[in-house]
């Protein structure tokens, strides 16, 4: 697997399997739910009839965007009828209308903030990209779950004074990215102005990344390189995004032996929290691939950026092939949004 810098038909197969097989898995699982009473005890399927697999929900929503994804980028796909099948059941009205029931429960204001809350958009985005009438059916179903994450941002948002840093699910950096692509595409410019707001206030005069802290033992995102990629979308590519960049990380121009532009080993993939690492190695290609894309051309940090992007790529695909269920069953989301980070852009009016 290791070498490719495109989603290819064989990739494409081998993530699709990937995902069918994890979305007809409801056990493990670990919920995230507060129970007010016995009469919560409920199992997966019954609480999200629509996210219950894949151990959790939100990488029950990465698997249905992987899906959707590779079933719009590679046409051809053997297992296309397997996932218009699941899709249509998943993304049914009666089940999304039970997804948006169960965040009208008390206690749900905080579910999934905002890591799971930037998936359902993205997943939403990628529906309302698809060119046929099916999707759209589904992403007309979905669309009432989508609207109630697009107000819980808009409700939190101007609430978080601080934003949340390190590289695990609540990421700031990372759930403002997914929500401004969202909110750019679909033209909700209530969420795209405060998106744009939060990141220009936690991010915008930041100085000297303190990247030798880096990795945590757990990170899947890179701090440093998550809050890059984001301001590739606030600032305005060339100029504007390398001379933030040139202050954010002036070491990546007088170090050559930067760790952000090494791989990092994996020791244990049997465990549920070091295996991100291997997810941090995709997230890091992700990462580096849109700071290349958002660099003037002549810049020379844009070969650096691409070649740590290759190399860590190559990693995390390698990864993929050596993983149990507790990397396998999100690993692949992330690999595909580094094979298709920055052709897949939105464009900015």
């Amino acid at each position: 697997m290791p070498g490719h810098c495109v989603l290819t038909s064989s990739l494409a197969g081998r993530f699709a399997d990937i995902a069918l097989d994890n979305v007809a898995h409801e056990y493990p699982h670990k919920l995230d739910h507060v129970m007010a009473s016995d009469g919560d005890v409920l199992p997966p399927r019954v609480l999200h009839p629509s996210f219950h697999a894949s151990y959790d929900w939100h990488s029950c929503v990465h698997m249905h965007w992987l899906m959707v994804h590779l079933r719009r980028r590679a046409p051809d796909l053997p297992q296309a009828n397997a996932i218009e099948a699941l899709c249509s059941e998943h993304f049914s009205a009666h089940a999304i209308a039970a997804e948006c029931a169960y965040l009208a429960r008390p206690n749900t204001q905080p579910f999934e903030r905002t890591y799971g809350w930037a998936w359902l958009l993205k997943l939403a985005l990628e529906l309302a990209e698809c060119d046929d009438t099916l999707a759209h059916s589904w992403g007309d179903n979905l669309a009432p779950l989508a609207a109630i994450f697009e107000a819980r941002y808009l409700d939190y948002l101007p609430r978080a004074d601080y934003p949340i840093r390190y590289g695990m699910h609540p990421n700031s950096a990372f759930g403002l990215a997914f929500a401004l692509d969202y909110a750019r595409a679909m033209r909700r410019d209530a969420l795209e102005g405060a998106c744009i707001e939060r990141a220009v206030k936690w991010f915008g005069a930041d100085v000297d990344a303190p990247v030798a802290w880096e990795p945590s033992g757990a990170d899947f995102l890179s701090p440093a390189l998550m809050e890059a990629a984001l301001m590739t979308r606030v600032l305005e590519p060339g100029d504007p995004f390398a001379h933030w960049f040139d202050r954010f990380l002036p070491q990546l121009t007088r170090e050559s032996s930067l760790r952000l532009l090494h791989p990092v080993a994996v020791s244990d993939r049997e465990d549920a929290q070091i295996v991100h690492l291997d997810g941090l190695n995709l997230s890091r290609a992700w990462c580096w691939r849109e700071i290349a894309h958002a660099l003037p051309a002549h810049d020379s940090r844009v070969s650096i950026a691409r070649e740590a992007a290759v190399v860590h790529l190559d990693a995390g695909l390698a990864g993929i092939e050596r993983a149990s269920y507790v990397g396998s069953h999100w690993l692949a989301s992330f690999a595909a949004l580094a094979l298709s980070a920055s052709t897949d852009s939105p464009a900015r009016d």
